[in-house]
């Protein structure tokens, strides 16, 4: 909303989407992640992939569900304990939010 401060850390409760400066592929099975805009990413103009977990909490980046929301679902799909679920979406969304990758909502 206009005049709220944007924000800057992301917890379990974030709601993020994916950042509308890059693109995604899938290619030959593998996630493709390129910026398309100046300052996306690292200094350098890259392209980024994703492995398995990475790419499922990717493709769950909606804007509607909380990270939390997002590790209990990664939880049951891939039977790993919540704990070490929601520490990966924690760490992968912080990474792609600090690269601007995806924002906040």
């Amino acid at each position: 909303m206009k005049g709220e401060p944007v924000k800057t850390t992301i917890t379990r409760d974030s709601v993020c989407v994916r950042s509308e400066d890059v693109v995604s592929r899938d290619i030959m099975g593998e996630l493709i992640i390129v910026p398309l805009a100046s300052g996306v990413g690292d200094m350098e103009d890259e392209i980024y992939t994703l492995n398995e977990t990475g790419r499922a909490i990717w493709e769950r980046l909606d804007g509607k569900r909380s990270l939390s929301e997002i590790a209990v679902a990664l939880t049951a799909e891939y039977d790993v304990p919540a704990g070490e679920s929601e520490q990966d979406v924690l760490g992968i969304v912080t990474e792609l939010f600090l690269r601007r990758m995806v924002t906040a909502v």
